[in-house]
């Protein structure tokens, strides 16, 4: 499936196909908030959003979680401009939200080099939760040796560069209700 060249969101830009449409991400979303209620029927439960690709997929997500939690937000940064993971990851805002002894949920827009979450993981584990588990919209498959492994994943995606429903490049597209591949 291919997206119209006259979506203004696109800037010009054309997609070299629709991935996932507006439907089938909204209902991925809704099953994944009952998976998550399931799992989690007790306790305090802290969704735990990576900033920015995250936002939209943990607005969506929590508002399918039938039950008491929190939300907060942490901002780490391995790509920048580029098209592929620098590698190195930066830490540019911390949560203000306790997370000792509740139960945290990573909420990640995609998994593909896995060291974003590996190194998040290992910084709140020193805060002592009482579990972490890490949510992702899309999930590549490509990372090796995943410490943590994905307990929730909306999509197995292909292996190309991915814009919308949050994910961006060099900042543009994050608005775009689907998610396409980046031509």
């Amino acid at each position: 499936m291919t997206t119209s060249p006259a979506d203004p969101r696109l800037m010009g830009r054309e997609v070299r196909r629709i991935v996932f449409d507006e439907q089938q991400i909204a209902a991925r979303v809704a099953a994944l908030g009952r998976e998550i209620a399931m799992a989690y029927p007790d306790g305090e439960l802290l969704a735990l959003g990576l900033l920015k690709g995250s936002f939209m997929f943990t607005a969506d997500l929590v508002r399918h979680i039938p039950r008491p939690m929190q939300v907060d937000f942490i901002v780490a940064s391995s790509y920048g401009a580029g098209t592929v993971s620098s590698g190195e990851v930066r830490l540019l805002y911390d949560p203000e939200t306790s997370i000792e002894g509740k139960d945290v949920l990573l909420v990640e827009d995609i998994v593909d080099s896995g060291r974003t979450m590996q190194m998040l993981v290992a910084l709140l584990q020193k805060r002592r939760p009482r579990s972490i588990a890490i949510c992702a919209l899309l999930h590549k498959h490509i990372a090796e040796h995943l410490e943590h492994p994905v307990k929730f994943v909306g999509f197995d995606a292909p292996n190309e560069f991915l814009v919308g429903y949050g994910l961006d490049h060099a900042e543009n597209f994050r608005h775009v209700p689907y998610i396409a591949s980046l031509a």
